[in-house]
């Protein structure tokens, strides 16, 4: 499928998912949600890939929503009969939400690499990441209250998981920037790199390393690290043992052990691709 914003390549298990529209700060306009959303599903389904990159091009990541397609949406929403309309706004935020839900519910780790400004709808995306990096003039910024509105796509949701809560707080409530060295010293970002080359270098080194392992495994605990967040670690613990009673046996595990003793590279068959029900 052709997506208009964003670029899309997969070469050596590494899928490179890229924002391409530079020229407007790329701003997330009406045509990007369904685009997020359908890109992360058909990688989801892709049996090759074992690892994302989700980068952008110019100088900022991206500067949020697009204003001026969401001002004469808002306008669409908010006529005729008030309950009528705000029912309508709460799906369509739902929708809006399931966009940046599908980087979560992506089977394989996504990395994000972030320059320049990551404002608004960009915080909320690189939220659902499971991994986030970026360059020396980077910023975020939780830009919803400074236009007098909560962040409602996933921002206050998940970001308190990444980052200290009183550090949170304040950048909900006063909307100010958290600048790269300080990303880094909370814990938001891995690491921090001079330049956007030597970032996307990096981070496309991590995500070679993490293809060189088991897929099975990858996903077992990308699987495991989401639930453990959202549930008790008895939960999690009675879960992980589930899992594994079925996934445990694979010949992954022998060909990792075997790989480790020649000392060579383990080879590992693809994940299987959804099976069709019209088949």
């Amino acid at each position: 499928m052709q997506y208009t914003t964003f670029d899309l390549s997969i070469a050596e298990h590494i899928a490179s998912v890229t924002l391409n529209r530079p020229e407007q700060r790329n701003t997330m306009t009406m045509k990007f949600w369904p685009e997020l959303r359908q890109v992360f599903t058909e990688l989801n389904e892709h049996p090759e890939v074992r690892a994302v990159v989700l980068a952008s091009t110019g100088k900022h990541f991206t500067a949020g929503l697009d204003l001026r397609d969401f001002a004469v949406l808002g306008a669409d929403l908010t006529t005729g009969d008030r309950g009528r309309s705000s029912e309508r706004f709460r799906r369509l935020c739902l929708t809006m939400q399931e966009s940046f839900t599908a980087i979560e519910r992506c089977r394989v780790p996504v990395l994000s690499a972030i320059q320049g400004g990551c404002i608004g709808g960009g915080v909320d995306l690189i939220s659902a990441c499971d991994m986030r990096y970026c360059t020396s003039d980077a910023f975020f910024c939780i830009h919803e209250i400074n236009i007098g509105m909560t962040a409602d796509v996933g921002t206050l949701q998940r970001l308190p998981h990444l980052i200290p809560q009183g550090m949170m707080r304040e950048l909900a409530y006063t909307g100010r920037r958290l600048l790269a060295g300080r990303a880094l010293e909370l814990g938001l970002v891995n690491a921090v790199y001079p330049s956007h080359e030597a970032m996307l270098g990096e981070v496309t080194a991590v995500a070679r390393e993490i293809a060189q392992r088991s897929p099975l495994a990858i996903v077992g605990s990308k699987e495991m690290l989401n639930y453990t967040r959202d549930h008790s670690v008895a939960d999690a613990l009675n879960y992980v043992a589930t899992w594994n009673a079925g996934m445990f046996f694979t010949s992954d595990v022998a060909e990792q052990m075997a790989a480790n003793l020649e000392k060579r590279p383990a080879q590992f068959a693809e994940l299987l691709p959804p099976r069709k029900l019209d088949d």
